[in-house]
């Protein structure tokens, strides 16, 4: 059989739907290109929302500009919330649903004003922010070992998972985002630290590139959307029985148990 995109979409979900990891498909499908990826993606998004799904925001990925110089990008991954991604607070990581989940650190944005690019800044990206939290997304891969290249990542919505914010919201002219900082415990010991200059040197920046990014695809980010702007530190192992908790310095603290 050959590949495109409707085989490539069904076999990723089918991947997550089973947790049953695979190899990439560029390994069978070497042709897989960024813009068919993203195609891919979208395929997926429209099964998600035709089984009841509801789009609630996007999700950035490889923000670190040591990150997209490996990888060869320049601009950040965009990719899909939907609200069964949403993890509601206190509640443990759902083993059962995820193939080898890793938590990471995230500064959140919700959005009170439609942002579209091309023209986007990081001044009026961050203009159109209501609210700015703390969050851990939950990654997961539906590829073994974590192994795959940049259109396959894509293809796999960025290695969505699951995602928590916290409950402390504080308007975005109150905080100093490049300076915020964020200190990362996996069972009591500490494991990381970064401040949100690692997201593109300012999450308003990688905010502003997704934006763009979205405007070139002739999409745009919403009001009400979350946007979770990118790891702050590399991800960490999350098993049954770990316990992850990550500390900011204004937006409060969440807790994270394997379970």
């Amino acid at each position: 059989m050959t590949w495109d995109l409707v085989r490539a979409a069904r076999a990723l979900l089918e991947a997550e739907d089973t947790r049953t990891d695979r190899g990439p498909i560029t390994d069978e499908w070497p042709d897989l290109d960024l813009d068919t990826a993203y195609a891919v993606q979208d395929e997926t998004l429209q099964r998600r929302l035709n089984r009841g799904e509801h789009i609630v925001g996007i999700k950035l990925g490889l923000t670190s500009r040591a990150k997209q110089q490996r990888m060869g990008i320049d601009v950040p991954l965009t990719a899909w919330l939907t609200d069964a991604m949403l993890l509601p607070a206190d509640a443990p990581v759902p083993q059962d649903q995820l193939i080898h989940p890793r938590a990471e650190p995230e500064i959140v944005f919700v959005m009170k004003d439609r942002l579209a690019g091309p023209g986007v800044t990081a001044a009026t990206a961050l203009a159109a922010v209501g609210s700015v939290h703390g969050g851990i997304e939950v990654i997961d891969s539906r590829y073994r070992d974590f192994r795959f290249t940049l259109p396959d990542v894509v293809a796999d919505n960025s290695s969505s998972g699951r995602f928590v914010t916290g409950p402390v919201g504080l308007p975005p002219e109150k905080l100093d985002l490049a300076m915020e900082a964020c200190l990362v415990e996996v069972d009591g010991q500490v494991a990381d630290s970064a401040t949100g200059a690692a997201v593109q040197g300012h999450p308003a920046e990688a905010l502003a590139l997704a934006a763009n990014e979205l405007g070139r695809r002739g999409l745009a980010i919403e009001p009400g959307w979350l946007v979770l702007t990118g790891g702050m530190t590399d991800a960490v192992p999350v098993p049954p029985g770990t316990t992850v908790a990550v500390h900011f310095t204004h937006l409060g603290s969440l807790h994270l148990t394997g379970g």
